[in-house]
């Protein structure tokens, strides 16, 4: 019986606050060749997904919230229950592949049994198939929720045979704990707060020099981040959501990111959020509002995992809270502002403060918090206007069952009034914007998707043009992909 943490538990308390939230990522492999048969599927891939604790346990409520969810072994798990399959109509194109994603997502996961699914999807043009891999965030981020492609599929196109090795033994679910135990558990947090509160305070004594290092940094960032709570100038993009989402999708290749990245002297993600901020002032102006300066905050995750837990499926996350500057018609222009401000927010140790509170909230009682996430899910917020995540996906070609993976497109929930979300996975040589919108009062995917692509090919022409001549490098940044959430 695992806790989960206050950041996991805090997804399943946004999704509780609306009716209307489904808090769940998802990530699509579009794969090559004709699919394999239901059977076949489910044999090889529920195998590989059996040996993975986390996907044979669901959550469990404390009576009266008083203390964590816990995970516990599902004793009613069948890996069958979880693995789907529909077809696309004629003639299978990216318009139908996507609004079939965007319903699949509309719809929660059942909460009283392991929180994800796998759905193969047929009929995709060109003779492919498909793979919506579906996932509550409470259970993984970005990063951990990539490892599960490497779990579930090869890196080769070998073809399991009957020579393999079998799958792993039969599994026994550990007994589910009753509610005299979920609450001597709860009442033993609340006892051992003060005293884990206290061996902090120690800790950080025995090393006075450290401790002053991150009590500045800590305090530097927190300052940042109250600084921007400020509201943003009022849009129609933050707002009451309906159920149901639409989702689009802009591509560009890998190599033109990072040679615009290169070029500009920034970095990957800077490119990505020129982008992105771009279409959302096209967007505004569609619709005949102001894009001012202070009139787009979003929130930035990012990855706070040390080496070797890539694989751990939780959420490792901390954020960067910059405005993007769609108030700057020029993409060059723009793009100098976003690196200036990702560099300012990273200078101010916002990412370390928010993953220094995260930390101090697992020591506090979990009821107090639990009751604070809910009724700021309730209130009208202007803070934050839209989440942009970036995933590094897998760099080497991926197969499933002999059949090459040929695409990732990525999916991010919103919820709290934010009515656009936009994930960046990368793939190999491929770069897919995966964008998330409310059904009703965000009907412009179209422009969205557009604005995108028409961006990074403004910007692709301008690096070269940059290159040709050879002007010395501007901003003078690293040439990474950026951070991932």
């Amino acid at each position: 019986m695992d806790q989960l943490s206050p950041l996991d538990a805090a997804f399943l308390d946004a999704e509780d606050t609306d009716r209307h939230a489904s808090l769940a990522i998802a990530s699509v492999a579009v794969i090559a060749g004709p699919p394999p048969s239901h059977e076949e599927f489910v044999a090889t891939i529920g195998a590989r997904l059996t040996a993975i604790r986390r996907a044979r346990q669901k959550v469990l409520r404390v009576p009266f919230g008083l203390g964590r969810p816990v995970w516990v072994d599902d004793p009613h798990f069948e890996p069958d229950y979880h693995f789907r399959r529909t077809a696309l109509p004629a003639p299978g194109d990216d318009t139908a592949l996507h609004q079939l994603i965007a319903r699949l997502m509309s719809q929660r996961l059942d909460r009283d049994r392991p929180l994800w699914e796998n759905w193969v999807i047929e009929g995709l043009a060109g003779g492919r198939w498909a793979v919506l891999t579906k996932v509550h965030h409470c259970m993984a981020d970005g990063v951990s929720g990539t490892q599960l492609y490497r779990a579930l599929y090869d890196l080769t196109p070998h073809v399991p045979t009957a020579s393999d090795p079998a799958a792993p033994p039969s599994w026994q679910p550990e007994p589910q704990p009753g509610t005299a135990r979920l609450l001597l558990g709860a009442l033993a947090d609340v006892v051992r707060s003060p005293a884990e509160n206290v061996g902090l305070v120690v800790g950080l004594a025995r090393s006075p020099a450290r401790a002053a290092r991150r009590l500045a940094d800590t305090a530097k960032g927190l300052y940042s981040l109250t600084a921007a709570v400020r509201p943003a100038t009022a849009t129609s993009l933050t707002g009451r959501l309906g159920q149901y989402r639409r989702y689009g999708v802009a591509r560009a290749a890998l190599p033109a990111l990072t040679e615009i990245a290169r070029a500009h002297g920034t970095t990957v993600n800077d490119v990505a959020l020129t982008a992105i901020s771009a279409a959302l002032r096209e967007l505004l102006l569609h619709r005949g509002e102001t894009p001012g300066p202070t009139a787009v905050r979003t929130l930035v995750p990012v990855s706070v995992r040390v080496e070797g837990d890539e694989g751990i499926l939780d959420n490792r996350v901390s954020l960067l809270l910059p405005f993007l500057p769609v108030d700057i018609a020029d993409p060059v222009d723009a793009l100098g502002v976003v690196h200036a401000r990702l560099v300012e927010a990273k200078a101010s140790r916002e990412a370390q403060a928010g993953e220094a509170l995260t930390e101090l909230a697992g020591h506090e009682p979990f009821g107090p918090l639990s009751l604070a996430i809910r009724l700021a899910g309730r209130l009208p917020q202007r803070n934050i206007i839209t989440v942009t995540t970036n995933v590094p996906g897998p760099p080497v070609p991926l197969y499933v069952l002999g059949r090459e993976l040929v695409e990732l497109l990525p999916y991010v929930p919103i919820a709290v009034r934010l009515r656009i979300g936009v994930a960046l996975m990368t793939y190999c040589d491929h770069a897919v914007f995966g964008i998330t919108t409310d059904y009703d009062s965000a009907p412009e995917i179209d422009l969205l998707t557009a604005a995108v692509e028409r961006t990074i090919t403004q910007l692709l022409a301008t690096a070269r043009v940059r290159t040709r001549t050879r002007k010395p490098l501007a901003h003078g940044a690293g040439r990474g992909r950026g951070d991932a959430g």
